[in-house]
């Protein structure tokens, strides 16, 4: 293949983005231009095309650029396996699209007095989504904790959920939000509000599992400290609820 070197203007104009967002990319050393003349010209080669390939890649499925930067930062990336995970990643988003089209097909239909549209169906499209999501984001550290098995049969609940099972588990989570808000106000994660909030915690991963066991409990609320996306989540509901939270199942599964 002929080399061709690329200016910014010229780069820009390939990828069908701005010169502005090559320059934040470059200032936030996510891709920097293999050389930059004394007038002030960046030059880009092959290279670094590749690389901002893959970062709109990233960018596409929603990865934050400094966790992308990261990705491509480290010593051993691999970019063959990358363009792999890209597919595999943007096939599963295909599919999500697919069933929300068909969601939106079969609603019009519906509204024609075409067909006869069930309550759940009208959902099969988001509860897809909201499985294809999960996965995305944890799927590979709680199959690596949990196994395939579980987390498939998991998925599989998920998905044949009714309209009313799904209202009933966002309720519980509002409720279990709020319970542990006002529980971790009270700074004791053995009090009977605490406690209480373990229970509705309880309740909420039962809709889920198949079955309950205290070890899973305890471990599911540890993962939630250990990793940053867990810890943020309970953490929007009130700085250190991640840990509040794991400390007053501790006590809720030995009692």
């Amino acid at each position: 293949m002929k080399k061709i070197n690329y200016t910014i203007n010229k780069l820009a104009k390939l990828a069908g983005i701005s010169t502005r967002t090559l320059r934040h990319y470059d200032d936030m050393g996510l891709l920097s231009p293999a050389r930059s003349h004394s007038n002030g010209y960046r030059i880009y080669t092959q290279s670094e095309v590749d690389n901002l390939q893959h970062i709109l890649f990233y960018r596409e499925l929603g990865v934050p650029l400094d966790e992308i930067k990261q990705i491509l930062g480290t010593g051993n990336f691999d970019g063959e396996l990358a363009l792999k995970s890209h597919l595999a990643q943007l096939i599963s988003k295909r599919k999500q699209l697919d069933a929300l089209i068909a969601n939106v097909k079969k609603t019009l239909s519906a509204q024609k007095g075409e067909i006869i549209m069930q309550n759940n169906e009208k959902f099969e499209g988001f509860i897809h989504k909201l499985v294809e999501d999960n996965e995305s984001q944890y799927g590979k550290e709680i199959r690596e904790k949990y196994g395939d098995n579980t987390i498939n049969s998991s998925n599989a609940k998920l998905k044949n959920m009714t309209q009313e099972q799904y209202a009933k588990a966002e309720t519980l989570s509002t409720e279990l939000n709020q319970t542990l808000k006002d529980a971790y106000a009270l700074g004791d994660p053995s009090s009977q509000l605490a406690q209480k909030a373990c229970e509705l915690h309880k309740q909420w991963l039962c809709i889920y599992w198949d079955s309950y066991s205290k070890q899973a409990h305890e471990g599911i609320t540890q993962m939630y400290v250990d990793d940053p996306r867990f810890t943020a989540y309970y953490d929007k509901i009130a700085p250190g609820c991640a840990v509040f939270l794991r400390d007053a199942v501790a006590v809720f599964t030995r009692s």
